[in-house]
């Protein structure tokens, strides 16, 4: 039977108009999920610095929210080092500043979270500081954490992510064998200036006596520039927070 162009039109908006409805209903409805889930996704990325990752993901999301809370505590800074508590009459804790929007900005304007990880249940027995990593790799965006011990220089541990780097080449950075590399490593010279560690070309050699390399990832060289990159630049970033810490211990 042939409809009017009427009646099709009529179908179509409130078709259209439902739709809208549901749609909008739905990702009110899944918001706070999908929130929640990324919340608990950082907080594993950041205990993944100084925790084993097979322990991490044995967790239910309870224990892990749980352990996070007992843990963890957290400040932002500024890139001279400064607390910084409010922007724009705002609050601003750690938690919720986007370090991957502010990534777009000098790092004059940046904010940067810090993580603190002590004892449970003990904030003042501090075992390490984990700060947020941001850069690009070969295809699109890598991130990370990485936590240095007590005395600011050695490296307990790192965390590698990506967004889309070469299965089996570059995204390799997320492998645990890769990120224990970096353990034991440190990040100053021993006059005291900022070296970081370089991950080198090639892959197969032994560079456990040397403090500032690791080993690198046959076949993905631009990636582990990346890394290089990303990690001395924000070294560079919180270098003043560093600074201010070990003048204060």
């Amino acid at each position: 039977m042939q409809q009017s162009n009427t009646y099709i039109i009529t179908f179509s908006v409130i078709l259209t108009v439902v739709l809208g409805f549901l749609l909008s209903g739905t990702s009110q409805l899944l918001g706070p999920i999908q929130k929640e889930a990324v919340a608990l996704d950082n907080k594993k990325q950041i205990l993944g610095a100084v925790m084993d990752a097979e322990k991490i993901a044995a967790m239910k999301p309870k224990e892990v929210n749980e352990y996070y809370e007992n843990t963890i505590s957290s400040k932002v800074v500024n890139i001279k080092g400064e607390e910084v508590t409010e922007q724009e009459g705002a609050e601003v804790t750690a938690e919720t500043v986007d370090v991957a929007k502010n990534y777009k900005k000098p790092a004059e304007e940046r904010l940067f979270p810090v993580y603190i990880y002590h004892e449970e249940g003990s904030e003042d027995k501090v075992v390490a500081y984990i700060l947020p990593l941001y850069g690009a790799g070969l295809w699109d965006a890598i991130w990370g954490y990485l936590a240095l011990q007590t005395d600011l220089n050695t490296i307990e541990g790192v965390t590698f992510s990506h967004a889309g780097e070469t299965p089996g080449l570059g995204a390799r950075i997320t492998s645990g064998d890769v990120q224990q590399r970096y353990h034991g490593k440190e990040i100053f010279g021993e006059g005291g200036e900022l070296q970081a560690v370089s991950m080198q070309k090639g892959e197969g050699k032994d560079y456990s006596s040397e403090p500032h390399k690791v080993d690198g990832m046959s076949g993905a060289t631009i990636t582990g520039d990346g890394v290089n990159k990303m990690l001395k630049n924000y070294l560079g970033y919180y270098q003043s927070y560093l600074d201010k810490v070990k003048g204060n211990s």
